[in-house]
């Protein structure tokens, strides 16, 4: 049983690595975007890619962020996601990334539409939309959640002592 849990730790470790991989992928065609539209000259074209640049940032540091969670949770902490202090860290962790991402997505594509197709403001208002359903949701879960945790005390204690492997 431990070597296979020695593998699945491995394989997060990959994954970890592979969304930082992408990161600095997506970081290095924002730059390249960023720049080409700034020497483009001081423009609406360049605005345009600099917003475009901006929507990739978001994407890499959603890529980021998920393999630093993965890596700390499942490398470091080698943590057992099942307690209810457990699963409410880790979702919301993944939950800032994702609603602070499609929320920068949201207002790239209102400016993308306003710009270039005014047709699309709805999809780009639906995306927002979305976000804010998804933070309440989030807002929910964590209020729920939290009656839980007082039911296992110990479990945050465990979980707060589990934090100086990361420092």
């Amino acid at each position: 049983m431990r070597s296979l849990l020695r593998i699945f730790r491995f394989i997060h470790g990959l994954m970890a690595i592979l969304f930082a991989c992408a990161a600095l992928m997506l970081i290095a065609i924002a730059t390249r975007v960023g720049w080409l539209a700034f020497i483009d000259g001081l423009n609406r074209v360049a605005a345009q890619g600099i917003i475009e640049a901006v929507g990739l940032l978001a994407a890499a540091v959603v890529a980021l962020q998920i393999a630093e969670t993965i890596f700390e949770e499942e490398v470091i902490r080698d943590a057992d996601i099942s307690a209810p202090t457990r699963v409410r860290r880790f979702l919301s962790r993944f939950f800032v990334v994702v609603i602070v991402a499609l929320a920068i997505e949201g207002l790239v594509a209102t400016f993308k539409a306003l710009h270039e197709n005014p047709a699309q403001l709805p999809y780009a208002a639906s995306l927002l939309v979305a976000v804010g359903v998804l933070l309440a949701a989030w807002g929910l879960f964590v209020h729920l959640n939290r009656s839980a945790e007082e039911l296992e005390p110990e479990a945050m204690a465990e979980a707060k002592r589990e934090d100086h492997k990361l420092k």
